[in-house]
């Protein structure tokens, strides 16, 4: 068994709400959230499959905590952007973290999904990063692109959030699963607002294993879809991405899904 400490602490580091459970705790939280409040989770051991959630709007998400914790800053301003409106709103919240069956934890997945990514996080996994994101505003953040919105048809707030590259030449996003999985198979969802977005005819893939795929797309608002002899990994790195010849310079990527198992 695993036990499980889930709080919501405020700025001064006042404990605010806490629930402590042996492979469940769950929290319903009664008030509107402020500025600085923060989520955060307690496991009693390390490299722990869990499904948890933040909020109900956002719904679950299915995570490798490998240091057995994490913490999660309550979106306010323009870090909200990216999120439903409904995300963290009211005065009642609905929080758990649950220990993973291990069928979940076997089941062919996007491995690559988690709508609690954020910034610097390095704790929970899946985690996206990226060597740019446009203007650095959290609309165009790496999280963006392994939040489950496939939504391609815009740019901007939500449900059109993206990773957007400030139309640099060397932009390259990496996805991290903190753990090795195996893969055989990814897709990409480009940005496809058209006439405002370019997009990539070729991308590539280089994987943990040191091996690389060259990935040839073209203009669709239908996701692109590779597939490829299994490979057990623990990172996937997308660079090189070459635009095609458009007069718009706004290439992005809305989302990418790695699908596989923990093996």
């Amino acid at each position: 068994m695993v036990s499980y400490t889930l709080r919501i602490i405020n700025k001064e580091n006042e404990i605010l709400c806490e629930s402590v459970g042996e492979d469940y705790a769950g929290l319903v939280y009664d008030r509107s959230y402020c500025e600085g409040d923060r989520i955060e989770i307690e496991a009693s051991k390390k490299d722990v499959y869990v499904v948890w959630q933040a909020d109900d709007a956002l719904g679950a998400a299915f995570c490798y905590l490998r240091e057995g914790k994490t913490v999660y800053e309550v979106p306010f301003g323009e870090r909200r952007i990216p999120y439903s409106p409904k995300a963290f709103y009211g005065e009642k919240h609905y929080l758990y973290v649950r220990t993973a069956e291990q069928e979940e934890i076997g089941a062919y997945r996007n491995l690559a999904l988690n709508v609690y990514d954020r910034h610097g996080d390095t704790e929970c996994f899946p985690h996206a990063t990226a060597n740019v994101e446009t203007r650095g505003e959290s609309v165009f953040a790496a999280r963006n692109a392994i939040d489950g919105v496939c939504e391609n048809r815009g740019h901007g707030e939500w449900p059109y959030a993206s990773w957007g590259i400030n139309m640099q030449d060397d932009a390259e996003m990496k996805v991290d699963f903190g753990r090795e999985v195996e893969t055989d198979k990814i897709r990409l969802y480009t940005r496809a607002d058209f006439p405002h977005d370019n997009w990539w005819r070729q991308v590539k893939l280089e994987f943990s294993d040191g091996s690389v795929l060259v990935w040839d797309l073209e203009k669709s608002i239908r996701p692109h879809e590779i597939c490829f002899e299994k490979k057990r990994i623990i990172w996937v790195r997308l660079y090189d991405l070459i635009k095609a010849d458009d007069p718009s310079p706004f290439p992005a990527l809305s989302q990418i899904e790695v699908y596989g198992r923990n093996p």
